[in-house]
């Protein structure tokens, strides 16, 4: 048949073959591969010859802006397709018209990813019209697509037509956010909604409280993304009422909500209720360490956290000592940011018994926590105690008030972090400091990392002699090192 023509065969490997790519008949990824209009004219007449295709993935190409329709007045050619990618295309209004049009040749179609799209902004209604009763889309993702409040009703009057849908990202739309009480009003026609992102929607109040009478109907949901939207703080007191009930919940991202001292009091009482949570992000809400109410305290009967993120929460000694007796009872903990917390610089050891028992940690932040040389000399022994053997993040950035005599404590220790990957220890950008008697005890650990590709030493002075060894040490340039 024409299906199997080798003719056809040999056209898309050559057509692959040209942009740098395997050639693959079930999934076509063309993601930032500088495609010109032409060749989406040609990928157009590559697809009768591709009827097993299941994916198209054409993201970051912005001249597949406006060319389009040539492409899908031939979809009827792979009606197996479901998964379509379309992400930072420069897509006009002719193209989501087009993609409409195309909705009904392509019935097996599950993700749509269309993020990153300016222009679809106010035009949503072009694409949403042409959505059929039985549509069986499980992933629509809209990140940064300029959507208006229009666009977010049109959004709401489609969700009773896709009631398989499990994904809706709808991030980084500022202006959605005052039609967020109409789209949550129809998400009980999606119960078994798994992810949903609202982060940087213009939220406010209202919103929230319109989100949360949505959650008793989403019983399914893994991850809420709440996360930058700054006029919501305040609204958390009057609307966690079905938060709690989120039993399946694994993800909730809270950061930089402007969480109040009165939020902090609800919150305080369910989040500890979601039994199933995993990740847990509070950072950048400076009323989390400064409340009275014993949140970080309560986390204790979250057995299951993996990632908790409180960078810059303004905790204070005591908020960090209830952390800290938490911390001994999440076994689980991969994933830990205190950055920017001042108090953590000489409390470190507050944290002694939980990083001894939290065998699986990989990722610890202390950027800007004003640690001093004490701190850094109880890493290195709990290192050499046998203690955070799979650390692969370490974050010490921006703690200027270490002595040298610290540094080299820890640079003496180091190569015990058999499994560290990146490693940041830069100084802040107002700073600059020559780099001491720790180097060659740097370099000499570097040396005995097999696994490192991230180095950040920042702002520290290095010598020509220094300079030379550490590009030396880097000559394969396997390893992202960053110095000035």
């Amino acid at each position: 048949s024409e299906a199997e023509s080798p003719s056809g065969e040999q056209r898309f490997n050559q057509f692959m073959q040209k942009l740098g790519k395997k050639a693959n008949i079930k999934n076509l990824d063309l993601n930032n591969c500088a495609l010109s209009a032409a060749d989406v004219t040609e990928l157009a007449s590559l697809l009768p010859f591709l009827p097993e295709l299941e994916e198209i993935d054409l993201s970051w190409n912005g001249y597949v802006g406006g060319t389009l329709k040539a492409l899908t007045v031939h979809l009827h050619h792979v009606n197996l397709l479901k998964v379509l990618r379309l992400n930072n295309c420069r897509l006009t209004a002719e193209d989501v018209t087009s993609l409409g049009e195309a909705f009904e040749i392509v019935p097996q179609l599950e993700e749509l990813d269309l993020s990153w799209n300016s222009n679809i902004g106010g035009k949503l209604s072009l694409l949403t019209k042409k959505f059929k009763k039985g549509c069986k889309i499980k992933l629509l993702k809209i990140t940064d697509c300029n959507l208006t409040a229009k666009d977010g009703e049109s959004l709401a009057e489609i969700l009773d037509v896709i009631p398989n849908l499990e994904v809706l990202d709808l991030s980084i739309n500022k202006h959605i956010g005052c039609s967020m009480k109409v789209i949550a009003q129809d998400l009980k026609n999606v119960p078994g909604l798994k992810e949903l992102n609202v982060h940087m929607c213009g939220l406010k109040q209202d919103s929230l409280q319109g989100l949360d009478s949505a959650l008793q109907h989403l019983a399914e949901l893994r991850k809420l993304d709440v996360s930058c939207n700054k006029e919501v703080g305040g609204g958390f007191k009057d609307s966690t009422a079905h938060l709690a009930s989120l039993k399946n919940l694994e993800v909730l991202d809270l950061h930089q909500c402007c969480v109040t001292e009165e939020d902090m009091t609800v919150l305080s009482q369910v989040i500890p209720l979601l039994s199933s949570l995993q990740e847990l992000n509070l950072s950048s809400n400076k009323n989390v360490g400064v409340s009275s109410d014993p949140l970080l305290g309560r986390l204790r009967f979250l057995p299951k956290l993996k990632s908790v993120a409180i960078s810059n929460c303004g905790l204070r000694k005591e908020s960090f000592s209830s952390l800290a007796e938490a911390a001994l009872h999440l076994p689980e903990l991969e994933i830990l940011d205190l950055s920017w917390n001042k108090c953590v610089g000489g409390n470190l050891k507050l944290l002694l018994g939980a990083l001894k028992l939290a065998t699986e940690i990989q990722v610890l932040r202390l950027s800007s926590c004003n640690l001093v040389a004490e701190d850094l000399a109880l890493l290195t022994l709990l290192t050499r105690d046998g203690h955070l053997a799979r650390l692969r993040k370490l974050d010490l950035s921006y703690n200027d008030n270490i002595s040298d005599e610290g540094w080299v404590i820890f640079c003496q220790g180091l190569a015990v972090f058999k499994e560290l990957s990146e490693l940041d220890v830069s100084l802040r950008p107002s700073s600059c400091r020559d780099c001491g008697m720790w180097f060659s005890e740097l370099l000499a650990a570097l040396t005995k990392l097999p696994v490192l590709a991230e180095l950040g030493m920042q702002r520290w002075v290095l010598s020509e002699s220094q300079r030379k060894r550490l590009e030396s040490f880097n000559q394969d340039n396997k390893r992202n090192i960053r110095f000035d």
